[in-house]
């Protein structure tokens, strides 16, 4: 198992996403990201889990989480939440699982990559930025 290849490839499908100003896989806090860089995307390697089986490969399974921004800057009648979610909706579209296999495969870089767990999200509701954070797991080998 190559980690960078599979790291690349998850980041090379959701800063494909349209609409997004800044996408980086070096994360930045919200309040360093100007409203004009904004939406951003930032991808953040985070625990992996091995777990070892008799006579074949470990279970390698990755996580990141992605950090997406959104500020609609001194227009308080737009509602920050109003932009964050149809990005969330694209970055579910872009991590669903092929028809034909079930499975999000990351272009055949690993056995499944899916959403999962608690999205943490702040809508903007005191101000003008919105965040999501978003957990995705990606398992290697099945």
């Amino acid at each position: 198992m190559t980690r960078e290849p599979i790291y690349e490839a998850l980041f090379a499908k959701l800063s494909a996403i349209p609409g997004l100003v800044t996408t980086s896989r070096r994360l930045q806090h919200w309040s360093d990201v100007q409203p004009a860089a904004q939406p951003a995307l930032f991808q953040a390697e985070g625990p992996e889990k091995q777990e070892p089986r008799k006579g074949l490969p470990a279970k390698v399974t990755l996580r990141c989480d992605i950090y997406l921004y959104v500020n609609t800057g001194n227009d308080l009648t737009v509602t920050p939440g109003t932009t964050i979610n149809p990005l969330m909706d694209a970055i579910e579209a872009a991590l669903a699982p092929d028809p034909s296999t079930l499975f999000q495969t990351l272009g055949g870089t690993v056995s499944h990559c899916w959403i999962e767990g608690e999205i943490v999200t702040d809508e903007g509701v005191l101000g003008a930025q919105a965040i999501k954070i978003i957990p995705v797991f990606i398992l290697i080998n099945n």
